[in-house]
């Protein structure tokens, strides 16, 4: 999404694999060609992407994707503990601010320690992870907290892979894949804003302050505590 709140394919490459080096050579193509002052960036854990976007964007904020999250965290959940683990995580995700997240974790953590161990230690250890997102202000954060959007264009990539089954060579990837984003691209820039940003900058700084604000918070009363 750009500064005008108009999403944008910035740009896509053919690689083996999710390599941290495959990730730094497609990031370092988009700078050259001119992306800067990312404010956040949404993504799975996958370790090669991580530490590619943390090398790439230093001033940027990264979201862990809380659907992917959600999913891993089920996933170390006993069966009969999920249906309910899975409300309380999405209540925890609707929080409105961090300070109300962070109570919500601890009542989580409370509350399932001996029945999900596992759960709650990835949750414990990624909590700051999946709630970068509070940095920005209110109105952006639903739709920037998960994956979901970039996760459903890569599914209208794998539909027309599909139809093709096996590509002759990687031109013909290049040019199919490409045709078809681009044909997104040109849908995004021309139909309805994805958002309205006539205040973001101002409601970012308040928003990032009031972050800053609940962090100073637990970590006095954790000293206190202590």
């Amino acid at each position: 999404m750009n500064d005008e709140g108009i999403r944008e394919v910035l740009g896509f490459t053919v690689a083996d694999g999710e390599s941290e080096a495959a990730w730094n050579e497609f990031f370092l193509s988009l700078k050259e060609r001119g992306l800067r002052d990312v404010d956040l960036v949404t993504s799975d854990d996958h370790g090669g992407l991580t530490k590619a976007i943390r090398k790439h964007f230093c001033g940027a904020s990264w979201q862990h994707c809380q659907t992917h999250f959600s999913k891993n965290m089920l996933d170390r959940t006993p069966k009969k503990l999920q249906p309910e683990l899975k409300v309380a995580l999405t209540d925890l995700e609707n929080a409105p601010d961090l300070k109300e997240a962070i109570a919500r974790k601890n009542q989580l953590l409370e509350r399932y320690q001996e029945g999900a161990p596992k759960a709650m230690a990835l949750l414990d250890a990624r909590f700051d992870e999946i709630t970068a997102v509070y940095s920005l202000p209110e109105p952006y954060r639903k739709r920037l907290r998960t994956s979901n959007s970039i996760e459903r264009l890569n599914e209208e990539l794998r539909r027309r892979e599909r139809v093709i089954r096996i590509f002759p060579n990687e031109t013909s990837m290049i040019r199919l894949m490409g045709s078809v984003l681009m044909e997104i691209h040109e849908r995004w820039m021309t139909g309805k804003k994805y958002f309205t940003m006539e205040r973001y900058e101002a409601d970012k700084e308040e928003a990032r302050k009031a972050v800053q604000l609940d962090s100073n918070e637990l970590n006095h009363t954790d000293q206190l505590t202590a």
